[in-house]
């Protein structure tokens, strides 16, 4: 399964690291289907009051898919607070799949694992698509057996490959530092070419004040030749 890579070149002197446009990173789009088939899941399947369940599975599905988008833009200055926020989003889509997980149990369902019939579909279906457009279609037609077992599924992908992505983050961080480190760098780079600049500078001056006196040296030697020749 692709994994999106957060390690991009990073601008000599920049101070902003270039951030990632979230929309394009493969486990924000399965957890925004997360969050929509949740949110479909608790309107067809579980108690509209009472029942604690329903908010605590919509609030978990949230917060997964709005904290990837908020460490996705944090991280242009802070890559410490993007893999904050990234670790707020597993642990909240943990949340929900242990939720899934205890549907599944409450209600004797068959858990599909790699020994259930339907397991390698329903796994190539979901490694396969990741956008809503894709599963929308089945919201309605698909029983809660199957719900739960495709978000229980798409939960632990989620979890996969932002694990994958945030090892990516943290090499980053290691090797760029912080916003902290990134201004040192620029600040560095900055004065470094000044300087560069003004010893540039500086022999060309004397480049040229030598090349001035040799001239002038020439016109003596010329002129005293032409007077002599008068």
């Amino acid at each position: 399964m692709p994994i999106n890579n957060p390690q991009k070149p990073q601008v000599e002197g920049s101070v902003l690291r270039p951030a990632n446009r979230w929309k394009t990173l493969l486990f924000y789009q399965k957890a925004n289907t997360l969050f929509q088939l949740t949110v479909v899941f608790c309107e067809r399947f579980l108690p509209k009051y009472g029942d604690r369940t329903v908010d605590q599975m919509i609030q978990a599905a949230r917060s997964g898919k709005q904290n990837i988008i908020e460490g996705s833009e944090d991280g242009k200055t802070s890559t410490e607070m993007e893999l904050k926020l990234l670790n707020v989003a597993r642990s909240s889509i943990g949340e929900l799949q242990e939720d899934f997980a205890d549907y599944i149990q409450r209600k004797h369902l068959p858990l599909w694992d790699k020994a259930h019939p339907r397991y390698n579909a329903m796994r190539s279906f979901t490694q396969k698509y990741n956008h809503l457009e894709d599963y929308e279609p089945y919201f309605s037609k698909w029983n809660d057996e199957e719900m739960a077992n495709i978000g229980l599924t798409l939960c632990h992908q989620v979890d996969y490959m932002m694990n994958k992505y945030l090892l990516s983050l943290e090499k980053l961080f290691v090797t760029q530092g912080g916003i902290k480190e990134r201004m040192y760098a620029a600040r560095t780079g900055y004065r470094k070419a000044q300087d560069e600049e003004y010893q540039r500078l500086v022999a060309e001056n004397a480049t040229l004040r030598a090349q001035l006196a040799t001239a002038q040296e020439e016109i003596a030697r010329l002129r005293k030749l032409i007077n002599k020749n008068d």
